[in-house]
């Protein structure tokens, strides 16, 4: 089983983080444009298969960082073995559909973007993709692309996104992917967060919803 991460896929994400990549819109999103062609395709990133934190266990903060962001995102999960999948094709490639949340040691991030260095030690350790209950797509009577989530810190909404506002679309995600890695059965793909994210702290209580249905809650330790 392999994690994939998407970095930088919603542009009120990147200019929060004031990241100076800016996005060419890809057709398979449905959202308003975004004008900047500086960067023609996704980043991807990959989490190790410890991160995979399931069932409402709780979220254990590292010790080396003094910031860990929270980071909402709609994930897809593989369901069948495909390489090379035209984009045209990947929509019969998943039919499932959860939240989730890509844990970031952002202080960690910082450095090692300033050294150069790849996102792999601030970004897949052990329990840094949090995962909700797998629901049915045709559960909710939308295309992938008109999806929305939140997320919940001790009650209060702090986060919110929509995957129309999507950079890249879950279609494109797919079919990229695949041109470098086997998907297989099981196979999990993070698809970016939207802006609003924020740190976590010792005994929070995280809640994530998908279309107004609580997907994901566990606590942090």
């Amino acid at each position: 089983m392999k994690i994939f991460g998407i970095g930088m896929n919603y542009a009120a994400h990147n200019k929060e983080l004031q990241n100076p990549l800016l996005y060419k819109r890809d057709a398979s999103a449905q959202g308003s444009a975004c004008k900047s062609s500086l960067q023609s395709q996704p980043v991807v990133f990959t989490k190790a298969d410890s991160a995979l934190l399931t069932e409402g266990k709780p979220f254990f903060i590292p010790a080396y960082t003094q910031r860990c962001d929270y980071e909402t995102e709609l994930c897809v999960r593989i369901n069948h073995l495909g390489r090379s999948i035209p984009e045209r094709f990947a929509h019969r490639y998943y039919d499932e559909v959860t939240v989730g949340i890509d844990f970031t040691a952002r202080d960690l991030q910082e450095q090692l973007r300033q050294e150069g260095l790849p996102w792999d030690l601030c970004k897949g350790f052990d329990g840094s993709a949090a995962i909700g209950k797998w629901m049915p797509l045709a559960h909710y009577g939308k295309g992938i692309q008109e999806l929305h989530f939140h997320l919940l810190q001790n009650g209060k909404q702090v986060q919110t996104g929509c995957t129309a506002d999507m950079l890249f679309g879950v279609d494109r995600l797919v079919s990229f992917i695949s041109q470098f890695f086997t998907l297989k059965t099981g196979d999990i793909i993070f698809t970016g967060t939207p802006a609003g994210i924020g740190p976590v702290s010792i005994d929070d209580h995280l809640e994530g919803y998908l279309e107004g249905e609580k997907v994901l809650e566990f606590n942090v330790k």
